[in-house]
């Protein structure tokens, strides 16, 4: 583009001038004022800091010549392969120094931990050192020592192990609740082995649920196998998580992490460094997510709560009242927001205790107390399906299923008050997931005493609307939903 140069001299120039200059003065005013850019944030002192109590831990178990590999790095990745993505990693290869004689240690793993007092208590993760015969500690200045694992606790991954030494410097525990996201934080550890390693990122996301016992803070610090159980620092040199798991497609570092937070952490090695081991509190349910369109269509509103799908026999909850189908809501006052939570809260309550619920059941909150037991591994009974009493025929409803009432012996037998049992399905009932041998406990928040009664409740329904029914198949009760072939 041409550039035309106007002489001042002209007084048509002398116009065009001024208006060119008020031209520019108005888009000199429009234009925004430069931001000063924000210098990115200088770690060292925070490194200086901490790492001195940051420590790499290295695990020992007695020689099997069935488990010889000879390559520590392949087997960090099947061990992340085996407790991320639930596969069992990359096969075995040929040891290539020759099977090891039994008896004879042989190094399985390396992660990292923190100290957190000066006499020697280490903080990790449990799966650190799970199935090690040996634990050694190395400090940032290079000594070494065995340590004592004082306990481990799986379910919230956690471990405290013990190392003999005294005056050692410790790590200062951060505030979760103050934790921000989008907030810088570092960690320090050992990838691959590779000690008082540094990386850093931001706060991604906080109380994020992955099906673990905690909420988990989400970042996308560099985290690889043998970061596992180093710390997550904030910006003021504090603790504030214990980095634990990773998301990954390759096996390595895709940008999303995972820490425990420390406040849950320390109240778990708070309980191992006392009795070695956690005491949780169970009410004997087995639940499931609440999905909010039957929230929507059982009239809870909002899908807030645990569906309870299952009861344990002679359990707290069924000495409690509270049955299949059943959404707990609230726990001693404490909302019930999703059914990850359930296990948390009744988990955090002492064994014996007695705590109120309050449970959703076919349309109205009923308050029922609960005296809680101490968690236990659950045991799955298998039970065999019901024998049919060929005396009744079965009613054909209007959704497509078959039904028949059940006997005395299939309610004590199936443990249910009421209901009828499905001898077929086709149709849309089938279309929804019900299946022959299952049980029909209730029609639209509608208690079904007897197929008599179940198919006078589906005539009082308007046909072209979907009906919400509770149903149990083997031991576990969930909502389905009956559309019409048209929708």
């Amino acid at each position: 583009m041409p550039l035309f140069l106007l002489s001042p001299r002209s007084p048509a120039n002398r116009l065009a001038y001024a208006a060119l200059a008020l031209s520019f003065s108005l888009f000199a005013s429009a234009a925004p004022t430069p931001v000063g850019a924000q210098g990115l944030p200088d770690f060292t002192d925070l490194v200086e800091k901490v790492g001195p109590a940051v420590v790499n831990i290295r695990t020992t178990e007695r020689g099997r010549t069935a488990r010889a590999s000879g390559n520590e790095q392949e087997d960090e990745m099947a061990e992340l392969f085996r407790r991320f993505f639930g596969v069992p990693g990359q096969p075995n290869r040929p040891n290539p120094r020759g099977p090891q004689p039994d008896g004879e240690p042989q190094q399985r793993g390396v992660g990292s931990g923190f100290i957190l007092n000066a006499d020697g208590y280490v903080l990790t993760n449990a799966h650190v050192i799970d199935g090690a015969d040996e634990v050694i500690v190395t400090l940032a200045d290079k000594r070494e020592f065995k340590a004592k694992t004082i306990g481990a606790d799986k379910r919230s991954d956690v471990a405290l192990v013990k190392i003999e030494a005294s005056g050692l410097p410790t790590v200062r525990i951060g505030d979760v609740s103050k934790l921000k996201v989008g907030e810088w934080v570092i960690a320090i550890g050992s990838p691959f082995g590779l000690e008082s390693t540094v990386t850093a990122g931001i706060v991604s996301a906080k109380s994020r649920d992955t099906g673990d016992l905690l909420p988990l803070i989400q970042t996308d610090v560099a985290i690889n196998p043998g970061n596992s159980g180093g710390p997550l620092i904030n910006m003021r040199g504090e603790v504030v998580g214990i980095n634990s798991q990773i998301y990954s497609r390759s096996g390595g570092y895709m940008g999303i992490s995972f820490a425990i937070p420390i406040d849950e952490a320390t109240r778990v090695s708070e309980q191992l460094r006392v009795s070695g081991r956690v005491i949780r509190g169970r009410i004997g349910v087995v639940i499931a997510r609440l999905t909010r369109e039957v929230a929507e269509s059982i009239g809870l509103g909002k899908p807030v709560g645990a569906l309870v799908q299952s009861v344990e026999a002679g359990g707290p909850a069924e000495k409690a009242g509270v049955e299949p189908g059943d959404v707990i809501t609230k726990v001693d006052g404490r909302t019930v927001e999703s059914s990850v939570e359930l296990p948390r809260i009744v988990g955090s309550i002492k064994p014996g205790t007695k705590a109120a619920l309050q449970v959703f059941r076919r349309g109205s909150n009923r308050e029922l107390s609960v005296v809680v037991a101490e968690f236990e591994p659950e045991r799955v009974v298998a039970r065999r399906a019901p024998e049919r009493d060929s005396a009744k025929p079965p009613t054909v409803s209007s959704i497509g299923v078959a039904v028949s009432d059940l006997t005395d012996a299939q309610k004590r037998e199936l443990k249910v008050k009421n209901g009828v049992r499905v001898e077929s399905a086709d149709g849309a009932a089938a279309r929804a997931g019900i299946r022959e041998n299952d049980v029909i406990l209730s029609v639209d928040n509608v208690e079904v005493t007897s197929a008599k009664q179940f198919e006078t409740a589906l005539a009082k329904l308007d046909k072209a609307k979907p009906v919400t029914i509770l149903i149990r198949q083997g031991d576990v009760a969930k909502f389905v939903i009956v559309r019409p072939l048209r929708q």
